[in-house]
């Protein structure tokens, strides 16, 4: 059996599905995927994947969502970011990051002389909780294996997380935001800098400032001039 299938194999388990059997109505990898060969581009294995995902069951936040907020950008990014849910505009539309918040995150990505379409950004947590509410930990449990194989098959050189509950999330660290803002952490072998989630700094304009101390690092980290 070729390394590729069974990473696939292990990815539908991690799931709860099991070789012969996909519950909750999610559908196989499709032919032609990681799981009928190897060398598939990210594209596919993000397709396959998000297949999966849509059809996802595996916590309460299924039967409230309107639809499963997956991530977008460029399957061969540099710089991802992650948040940490849906709101109430990225439900309904399907897309991470497109209300007050996304607009101030789509203006930090343009400040970095990039666009939405060079980096990739999700969220930790695909489905809204109910009222926006803090992710409970069995959602945050439920859901990580979906953004550790975004990070898998995309494998940026720089992660930037935004807030608490990403940062906690993806490490499984209990940090304070307010005590490692700013400073390169790691994620199997990944440079992370966690920053102020952009919805924060809607509240505390002030904090602007930090956040693009923090970006000019990752700018540097990737060889753009500030």
């Amino acid at each position: 059996m070729n390394e590729a299938l069974v990473r696939e194999i292990e990815l539908l388990r991690e799931f709860g599905y099991t070789d012969f059997e996909v519950r909750g109505g999610a559908p196989p990898p499709p032919a032609g995927s990681a799981a009928e060969g190897g060398g598939a581009p990210q594209s596919d294995l993000l397709a396959d994947l998000q297949k999966i995902a849509v059809v996802c069951q595996n916590c309460r936040l299924a039967k409230s969502r309107t639809q499963v907020v997956y991530g977008v950008g460029s399957p061969n990014a540099d710089l991802m970011f992650i948040g940490e849910a849906p709101g109430r505009d990225e439900d309904l539309q399907g897309e991470p990051f497109v209300g007050r918040a996304g607009q101030l995150l789509t203006d930090i990505i343009k400040a970095m002389k990039l666009t939405r379409d060079d980096v990739y950004i999700a969220n930790v947590i695909k489905c809204r909780p109910p009222d926006n509410r803090n992710p409970e930990q069995d959602e945050i449990d439920a859901c990580r294996p979906y953004i550790r194989r975004q990070i898998e098959i995309i494998q940026p050189k720089v992660i930037v997380t935004l807030g608490r509950i990403a940062l906690q999330s993806l490490t499984e660290k209990g940090y304070a935001i307010s005590a490692v803002r700013g400073q390169w952490l790691e994620y199997n072998g990944i440079r992370v800098m966690p920053t102020y989630h952009p919805a924060y700094l809607l509240r505390t304009p002030a904090a602007k400032r930090d956040v693009w101390a923090d970006m000019k690092k990752v700018m540097a980290e990737l060889g753009i001039a500030a």
